[in-house]
């Protein structure tokens, strides 16, 4: 996976030199590379805290659920260079940003559409290498199966960030973190590595999942 890690952070090599897509630091090497905010980004969070089995090639086709602006959707970007993310965001303020963000990065595919409705979107969406969740909503583990069953290839894996807060305020996360963990595995679902994401993002737990059935 084209990730590198420099002086206690982590850089993709950046797809369109000279362009920072958040404010994010540019760094000139022999190539140039962008600084991955783990503030700004969950899987940058993951990969600091030692994600090790996530594996993103040059030519993977990624199906992202809940792109916002395309912070972490431009890194997947430069990463899968020749292949292709999949954005879909529910919020159409939100997803002209990621067309202004696809027209600089055309392998960027922008998707107004509703996670919760992946069949609205099944015949413009190849099937994924990587289906990516990120969505704060109770339903997150839900959704993100549901997608993973329509869209995944056979031999695709899955990356779901659990936001607990989102899930229910009151319960102990490392309790939900526990349900969660059980409902993917009911449905069929192998844990391949879990990550939390302290201290870049408070009650957050990140499952990377293959299907096992």
């Amino acid at each position: 996976m084209n990730v590198y890690f420099k002086d206690g952070s982590v850089a993709t090599k950046n797809l369109t030199p000279g362009i920072s897509v958040y404010g994010e630091e540019l760094i000139k090497e022999d190539v140039e590379y962008r600084i991955w905010n783990p503030r700004r980004s969950k899987l940058a969070a993951a990969l600091l805290n030692g994600l090790e089995n996530l594996d993103i090639q040059d030519n993977s086709k990624i199906m992202y659920l809940g792109a916002s602006t395309g912070t972490t959707v431009s890194h997947i970007s430069d990463i899968a260079v020749n292949g292709r993310v999949y954005a879909v965001e529910f919020s159409p303020t939100t997803a002209k940003k990621l067309v202004q963000l696809s027209r600089q990065r055309p392998n960027i595919a922008p998707i107004l559409g509703d996670a919760t409705k992946p069949k609205e979107y099944l015949n413009i969406v190849e099937k994924a290498d990587l289906v990516y969740c990120d969505v704060a909503q109770p339903t997150q583990s839900e959704l993100f199966m549901r997608n993973m069953n329509l869209f995944a290839k056979d031999d695709g894996i899955g990356f779901l960030m659990i936001k607990a807060r989102s899930i229910d305020v009151v319960q102990k996360p490392k309790k939900i973190f526990k349900e969660q963990e059980k409902k993917l595995k009911e449905k069929g679902f192998r844990i391949i590595e879990k990550v939390k994401l302290e201290p870049y993002e408070k009650d957050h737990i990140a499952f990377l999942v293959e299907k096992n059935f």
